[in-house]
Parts: C-alpha cells; sequence; structure tokens
C-alpha cells in the first residue's frame, strides 16, 4: 500500500494495488497520480488496473533511467485518473526483467488488462512519449494526452 499525497487538497491518502476504481483523495474526491513501485510479488496485482499501465523497467545506476523517471512523474500526475505507472528495479526483480526481456532500460511497457500492448525502449522525450501513450488513453475513453 502505497501512501500518496493529494495534489488539490494535500491530504495524503493510502492507495492498496488493483482498487476497482482509479484512486481518489479521501477527503476532496480529486483523482490522485497513481505512481507505484512493485516487486516480484506485487507486480500482477499492480499491472492489472482499470486505466492504461506504464510499466517502467529501470535500475539505479542507469542514467537514462534517472532521466526519464521525472517525465513519468508528471505524466502520473498530468494523467491522474486515467493512467498508472508502475516501476519495477531490474537490479532487485531479475525474474521480472528476464520475463519482459528487458535487456536493454529504461524499458517501458504498456499494458491494458494485465497484457503487454506495446514497449518502448529507452528514454523518450516528453512529447514522444505522449504521443505513443496517447491512442491506449483514448482507446479506454480517456482524454488525449
Amino acid at each position: 500500500m502505497d501512501v500518496v499525497p493529494c495534489p488539490a487538497c494535500g491530504q495524503k491518502n493510502r492507495v492498496k494495488a488493483n482498487p476497482s476504481a482509479v484512486p481518489r483523495c479521501g477527503q476532496c474526491r480529486t483523482a490522485l497520480p497513481w505512481n507505484v513501485n512493485s516487486d516480484a510479488r506485487s507486480f500482477e496485482a499492480e499491472t492489472l488496473a482499470s486505466v492504461p499501465v506504464l510499466v517502467d523497467f529501470w535500475a539505479p545506476w542507469c542514467g537514462p533511467c534517472r532521466a526519464v523517471a521525472p517525465v513519468l512523474e508528471q505524466l502520473s500526475k498530468e494523467h491522474a485518473g486515467h493512467l498508472k505507472v508502475v516501476k519495477v528495479n531490474v537490479d532487485e526483480n531479475p525474474e521480472l526483467g528476464a520475463r519482459f526481456q528487458a535487456r536493454s532500460i529504461p524499458l517501458l511497457v504498456i499494458m491494458r488488462q494485465g497484457q503487454e500492448v506495446d514497449r518502448v525502449v529507452g528514454a523518450l522525450p516528453k512529447p514522444a512519449l505522449q504521443a505513443r501513450l496517447a491512442p491506449y488513453l483514448q482507446q479506454a475513453g480517456n482524454r488525449p494526452v
């Protein structure tokens, strides 16, 4: 369970893996940014969500991974209620890295209903990443990016 501050009122909220709906602030009901860390035990639950899931396979020693991290955090805030970002450290979770063939990082895997629908290898600038995400957000009836 992660604690997420509300961008509107600042209230700290506990967010569970795989909620039946998009997480909202308990105080003001604003959609919360959904940016969580995952490991092998929680991965399946974290990637089943009512919105598109962007899985970031990364490592602390990877410069491009550190460069893309703030972009992913911005996207989770800008598309709160419409996108979930799940971060997986491949050094701590080599079995997930192997399962998704993360031979080069950062590896960004876009998932819908627990299934991979697209992947991006390397750190893309924010506009290019938004363009890659746009069709999946629109398919779900979400606002365009």
